[in-house]
């Protein structure tokens, strides 16, 4: 019985690891896309078609 609740806590520990790489890897995404989308807004001027 033991080894099962060893087996459900490490378990839930790389969930919760892997849960909170997902957000970080989120967050940072979505911040590069502001960024780039500042830069095209502020540059609009610049392109031609």
């Amino acid at each position: 019985m033991e080894k099962i609740y060893k087996t459900m806590r490490d378990t839930g520990a790389g969930s919760i690891a892997i849960g909170v790489i997902i957000l970080v890897a989120g967050v940072i995404v979505g911040i590069i896309s502001i960024i780039n989308g500042a830069i095209l807004l502020k540059r609009k001027n610049e392109l031609t078609f």
